[in-house]
């Protein structure tokens, strides 16, 4: 898909959040606590009816409540998030005594928009119609599908890639991958990747068509890129601003032990030749090592006036495929990463395996949706996905349905401390809980309107009723 610079994709449905914790000594303070002990018993008979939160979401309102047992109870209750629609009345919050728990809701397995192996696609809104594409299979150079809310699918039984350029060698077969497609003001551009025959490598090329449906006829006698060197080029994606196309791409150096570089190239406005010299954006370098080794699949949109880059990482096989995010205020960086990937098999609680080959596309209400790949039930096949994508302060990608942490020690920390904790995330944790007015407060975002699940994890330090560690306790 082609992305474009415009702040017109509707805004964003964020949310603001504060959660507020019940006293939990640390062994510091627990005589002093035994001494307030009946007081402790009324915040313990309140803390177990649950609190509640309230959430600032535009001119829209959501509640949260935390339903709990006590301190020293396992919560069988995760707290849910009601974001309700702009100018809707948020409900009236009740004195803690009167509140209740909110019911449990028995989690959904994801379901695929469509269930046939789609990998990496791409998604272009021509009228009405969503054309979406992806890597070979099934017989075809290049997968097509249309739709017309990006829920329900009608697969195309024609290949729109049905000859691939001369200098491409089909030995092994199928290995076309990753379309990119954009209508070019004269009929539509479609950028593939397939293996050069006199480099060897995996480069990307340039086929045309009159209609988003093909067919696709190969031009120019070479590849479009294919720096051979660093060990081809693939995973190409559009982007445009000012009049000025810009081509993405990574350079495959994973296959031969060289470093794998995020690239964003001007090319003519059908993309049918660079017009300038490649900037490298980001590259292979996570300190936690979830990207293992690679970086891939560029994506760029605009929002809020700050430059949001997605791409995936990870071994494609398997499920440690992830997608995640660098931000910049200027076109060419330099972009900085996100401290982690926002979608994963673990975000999506092991439902959604692998998810990564990501597109973002406006939906037919003006919300940002993003497409992308992943596992399912069938494991051998990676099926099309669309979710809810919505950018919190910062450019950080928050996409519905992939859970999203909050560590505390980022947030703000009212009559307490951060401290030094070796064994803790960021080596650093919150400490000294000690008074009845200690609390964390969070910014939470949600990516759309309706209902979510918040859930907190108390982590070592804090103490149950009986003044035992409550570690890995959830609520």
């Amino acid at each position: 898909m082609d992305h474009r610079n415009e702040q017109g994709d509707g805004p964003p449905h964020g949310a603001d959040a504060t959660c507020r914790r019940e006293d939990l000594p640390t062994a510091r303070a627990q005589e002093r606590a035994r001494e307030r002990e009946p007081e402790r018993a009324r915040e313990r008979a309140a803390f177990r009816r649950g609190f509640v939160a309230t959430l600032a979401l535009g001119g829209a309102a959501c509640l949260a409540a935390l339903a709990a047992g006590g301190a020293g109870t396992p919560v069988t209750t995760p707290p849910r998030v009601e974001v309700l629609a702009p100018g809707a009345v948020p409900p009236v919050l009740a004195p803690a005594a009167a509140r209740v728990p909110v019911p449990a809701v028995p989690p959904t397995r994801p379901a695929p928009v469509l269930d046939q192996d789609f990998a990496d696609p791409d998604v272009v809104r021509v009228g009405r119609v969503y054309h979406a594409y992806a890597t070979n299979a099934h017989g075809r150079n290049i997968q097509h599908a249309t739709s017309t809310d990006l829920v329900r699918w009608t697969v195309d039984a024609t290949d729109v890639l049905p000859e691939v350029g001369a200098w491409v060698t089909l030995d092994p077969p199928g290995h076309v991958w990753a379309p990119e497609v954009f209508d070019n003001g004269d009929g539509f551009t479609l950028h593939y990747t397939a293996r050069d025959r006199a480099g060897g490598r995996q480069c990307i090329g340039v086929a045309l068509a009159d209609s988003p449906g093909g067919p696709f006829r190969p031009a120019g006698d070479g590849p479009l890129v294919c720096p051979t060197d660093q060990g081809g080029a693939i995973d190409a994606s559009s982007y445009t601003e000012d009049g000025v196309r810009h081509l993405l791409w990574k350079s495959d150096g994973n296959c031969c032990g060289l470093d794998t570089w995020l690239h964003l190239q001007p090319v003519s406005w059908d993309g049918t030749r660079v017009t300038g010299a490649p900037v490298r954006l980001v590259k292979q370098d996570d300190p936690h090592n979830w990207e293992q080794g690679l970086v891939e699949a560029p994506t760029l949109v605009k929002r809020d006036g700050r430059y949001v880059l997605l791409f995936s990482g990870g071994d494609y096989r398997t499920n440690g495929y992830a997608t995640g995010w660098a931000t910049s205020a200027a076109l060419t960086g330099p972009y900085v990463k996100g401290d982690g990937p926002f979608m994963t098999t673990e975000s999506f609680a092991g439902a959604i395996g692998g998810p990564g080959g990501q597109d973002v596309v406006t939906g037919p209400g003006g919300q940002d949706r993003v497409l992308f790949h992943g596992r399912g039930a069938d494991g051998s096949r990676r099926v099309l996905y669309a979710a809810d994508l919505g950018f919190a302060d910062g450019g950080r990608p928050v996409v519905r349905g992939s859970r999203t942490a909050y560590e505390a020690e980022l947030a703000q920390v009212h009559l307490a401390s951060v401290r030094a904790a070796r064994d803790a995330w960021g080596g650093r944790a919150v400490g000294h809980i000690d008074e009845p007015g200690s609390f964390v407060e969070f910014r939470v975002f949600a990516a759309s309107p309706g209902r979510h699940t918040m859930s907190v994890r108390y982590g070592n330090g804090s103490l149950d009723a009986s003044d035992a560690p409550a570690a890995d306790r959830t609520a």
